[in-house]
């Protein structure tokens, strides 16, 4: 008996210290591990020096933790792995790609699939293609066309602006205010959607955008109900609805976690329920399907079929034959695996708190964060840097100094990546300016989350000495991926 009451008081303490320590102990094990080094501060200094103070064009090899993105990164299942051996590398109907068509059908209800080397290979695709339809039907030229969305990401709002576009989005008021805490801070302003349509004129859109989750916003959700009510609004309006959906399984699990009448669900009916209230899916698979290439375009029903015929040809340009689209056979079963894997519910938990713990970590040290989102964390950059102008990028000077101190590389959302006017030029206002530290799936454990909260004490320490930057290199588009910057002395 006294054996048995140390083993249970040991048992007891265990839990109490595992509760204490807030351990995420990760639904999985791991069986290949990549070495990775570190370097000296001097070493990152020349390095990000030779850059042109450019944390995207560093040589991976200098970095210790990379969260400068979750799209491709993260680690793939056994299954998906042994899913590569059965391609079938035909290069016209290729079994695979039927594999993949069905299990798109299976999963979101959708017809039809092209699949994509990435989500901006589905972009290049859809955005020539939407666009043609309106000006074929309402007689415009696409230099008058708008369209809207939650809030763009950056491929997304540069395909549309490259095809000459103007760009709106309409979040929620709280969406980009990190003071605030909110179910669905990724929603639609219902009101807003309705007069900005009413204000350009629905002939003037060829299709609205509903992001899940708005990664611009903080990787936050947007509900089941809001969806639903952007999609009534825009068939009111003839407009189509094209769900941009890298993290559509993170969205379900918010969904079921948050939205009244939907806890009793699987991730796997909320995400049908989802695909309900959109025309066309566009999505980089290299996110929550975990593939390290890969994105899908797919169509609903045949009410787009113009505009899917359309894609078919353009693919076959841009991409490769509509049944490979820019993938091998291989990667297209590693796929057709992997969105059945995303929406594994114990890994979402386990991959949404390793979010919430790293938000909760740096909140413990005065550093002001978005509430946490799905697959990233969002620090104020703002905040922080106050002394730092937007035309200056404090989210961008704060990824710098991050990977100075503790070669940890992240990338800025805010000024930086909006950019400018396409027609004037000037700097366009960023709703809030963020740095963004997004965590690759299943590759790293909460040593590596305790390192970045440690990293960022000392980045607080010094913060008040931080300089902006200014442009010594600026591409038309998408700037943020070449830019080259200076010290503004």
């Amino acid at each position: 008996m006294e054996s048995s009451n140390n083993a249970f008081s040991q048992n007891n303490q265990a839990k109490d210290l595992s509760s204490a320590m807030r351990y995420i102990a990760e639904p999985y094990r791991i069986r290949v591990i990549e070495p990775i080094g570190q370097t000296t501060r001097s070493q990152r200094e020349e390095a990000l020096a030779k850059v042109g103070f450019n944390p995207f064009l560093l040589h991976s090899k200098d970095v210790f933790i990379d969260l400068l993105t979750d799209s491709g990164t993260g680690a793939v299942t056994q299954s998906m792995q042994a899913a590569m051996l059965m391609g079938d590398e035909a290069y016209s109907g290729s079994r695979s790609y039927f594999g993949l068509k069905e299990a798109v059908e299976d999963i979101f209800g959708y017809q039809t699939t092209i699949p994509t080397h990435q989500g901006r290979g589905a972009e290049q695709l859809y955005v020539p293609s939407l666009i043609k339809k309106r000006e074929r039907e309402k007689g415009l030229s696409r230099d008058k066309m708008t369209v809207i969305s939650n809030f763009f990401f950056d491929t997304t709002q540069g395909h549309s602006q490259w095809h000459g576009c103007k760009i709106v989005n309409v979040p929620v008021p709280a969406a980009f205010d990190t003071k605030v805490k909110a179910d669905f801070k990724g929603n639609f302003d219902l009101d807003l959607l309705e007069k900005t349509i009413e204000d350009i004129g629905p002939k003037h859109i060829p299709y609205i955008v509903s992001t899940i989750t708005c990664n611009s916003a903080g990787g936050q959700p947007v509900s089941v109900t809001n969806l639903k009510e952007v999609y009534r609004i825009a068939k009111q309006y003839d407009i189509p609805v094209v769900m941009d959906c890298a993290r559509f399984a993170e969205n379900a699990y918010f969904v079921k976690q948050r939205e009244p009448g939907f806890s009793h669900m699987s991730i796997e009916e909320i995400t049908h329920l989802s695909f309900q209230y959109a025309d066309v899916l566009a999505m980089s698979a290299k996110k929550d399907a975990m593939v390290p290439i890969g994105g899908l375009l797919a169509f609903k029903d045949d009410s787009l079929d113009d505009v899917y015929q359309e894609c078919r040809t353009l693919c076959v340009l841009l991409e490769g034959f509509p049944t490979y689209g820019g993938l091998e056979g291989g990667a297209m079963e590693r796929l057709a695996v992997g969105l059945y894997e995303a929406m594994r519910e114990e890994w979402l938990e386990s991959r949404i708190g390793q979010i919430q713990y790293l938000v909760d970590g740096l909140e413990a040290i005065g550093v002001q964060c978005q509430q946490a989102g799905g697959h990233a964390v969002f620090i104020d950059a703002g905040a922080i840097l106050p002394h730092i102008p937007k035309d200056q990028f404090p989210g961008h000077v704060l990824a710098c100094e991050l990977y100075r101190v503790a070669g940890i590389r992240s990338a800025e959302i805010g000024s930086l990546l909006i950019g400018r006017d396409p027609s004037s030029g000037v700097q366009l206002p960023a709703p809030a300016e963020l740095l963004r530290l997004a965590i690759p799936r299943a590759t790293y454990t909460q040593a590596h989350l305790d390192y970045v909260i440690a990293a960022f004490q000392l980045v607080m320490n010094g913060c008040q000495n931080l300089k902006g930057l200014t442009f010594t290199y600026e591409p038309p588009v998408l700037r943020h991926f070449n830019a080259q910057f200076v010290e503004v002395a």
